[in-house]
């Protein structure tokens, strides 16, 4: 019976979604291939210290979570949001080629910075795409599914990268032109196979940011945010744990193997916590993911042999499957229709600065103190958010 109402689920998620999927999958491959193999690229080829990782990572991540406030407003203020989701991944694409060209930091800085500013582009208006498409009875379900093929790009990319490792002899450089490839068939994917619903590209709408638009994000959006950006600040860049893989003496070019355990696990569990999140309580959903983080950041604390990071690891991916699809779920449930790309845009700017400042201290509390006391650090801060989650209650959060 259960797998019965799980297909269900699946065959009644529209053709646009699964779209959307795929082509998170094609850009996740590109990316992944590039982003499992930099912190090592920096540390070993470019001599870079865990502060200078820490702040490319957290600069370029911060750049894509605050570019989404004006691509999100701009696509509710237009009513389209399949042009600007195109262009974001196509610049993202075009980027791929300044990575195998980078012999500085400062070139990597730019690379990731252009390649995160695509991906800003695009994310909150394909968010707001999924959340236009998908019924409302779905709408866990269809963020699970988009993560969870997102996140087999996340497995398969590393894989990719690995493998190209292995083949040539440690060569960064060539396995970063490989990469532009899957990138291609992505943007290609997306203009051909994805038709704009109607309501989404209805005529042009008020400033979305006048003040009477935004008044009407309501109490519930704000403490959704809140609770977003302390949740961000207790999970750092994960070039953290390609870092802590390396410190375990395995074969450089076996460490972004790390990534893959983790997206393996992190797709595996996505669309399932997704649909889950159709049927229970959302806060209850994300006290049990910050658990799962405490846990995992506890662990990876403990010790760097590869076992130790390895469990670490995989409690982070089932972190991820738990959270992730669920904040954008929580996210469309409190914004009203023509606003949901401002909504995502807001969400992602706040979660964007604590990005920023959570990588730098992470970078910081690795180089002054080890590697141990950026995780404790995590764990600390998870534990902070997870009172904050039930200490503050939600002004009248809507479930469903």
């Amino acid at each position: 019976m259960q797998t019965a109402k799980h297909h269900s689920a699946l065959s009644r998620i529209p053709k646009g979604i699964w779209v959307l999927g795929f082509v998170s999958m094609l850009m996740d491959i590109s990316s992944e291939m590039i982003h499992a193999l930099l912190p090592l690229f920096m540390v070993t080829t470019l001599g870079a210290s865990a502060v200078a990782v820490g702040l490319i990572e957290g600069l370029a991540e911060a750049t894509a979570q605050i570019v989404k406030i004006f691509s999100g407003t701009l696509s509710d203020y237009l009513g389209k949001r399949k042009a600007l989701t195109v262009f974001g991944y196509a610049l993202a694409t075009l980027t791929k080629p300044l990575f195998a060209l980078a012999a500085t930091l400062e070139l990597v800085l730019t690379a990731r910075v252009l390649d995160r500013l695509g991906k800003g582009i695009r994310g909150a208006p394909r968010d707001a795409l999924i959340a236009d498409i998908a019924p409302a009875d779905l709408r866990g379900a269809a963020f699970g599914l988009r993560q969870a093929l997102d996140t087999v790009g996340a497995v398969l990319g590393p894989l990719l990268g690995v493998a190209l490792m292995l083949l040539w002899a440690n060569d960064f450089r060539a396995v970063f032109w490989v990469a532009l490839i899957p990138g291609l068939a992505a943007v290609a994917m997306l203009i051909f196979g994805l038709q704009e619903p109607q309501s989404a590209a209805g005529e042009k709408r008020s400033n979305p940011i006048r003040r009477e638009n935004l008044r009407r994000l309501g109490p519930a959006y704000t403490w959704v945010v809140a609770i977003g950006a302390m949740f961000t600040l207790a999970r750092f860049s994960e070039a953290f744990l390609v870092l802590r893989a390396q410190q375990s003496g395995i074969p450089l070019a076996l460490v972004p193997l790390v990534m893959v355990a983790m997206n393996l696990i992190y797709s595996l569990t996505a669309y399932p916590f997704g649909k889950l999140s159709d049927r229970m309580s959302h806060r209850s959903l994300l006290a049990l993911g910050l658990g799962v983080l405490i846990a995992a950041d506890l662990v990876l604390a403990k010790d760097a042999h590869w076992s130790v990071v390895l469990a670490g690891v995989a409690l982070w991916g089932v972190h991820m499957g738990m959270t992730q699809g669920l904040l954008a779920a929580m996210v469309a449930n409190v914004a009203p229709t023509d606003l949901r790309g401002t909504a995502y845009g807001f969400f992602n700017l706040v979660c964007g600065v604590a990005m920023l400042l959570a990588s730098i201290v992470a970078g910081f509390l690795w180089d002054k103190f080890g590697a141990a006391s950026t995780f404790y650090a995590g764990a600390a801060f998870c534990a902070a958010t997870l009172a904050s989650l039930f200490l503050h209650p939600a002004e009248k959060y809507p479930q469903q």
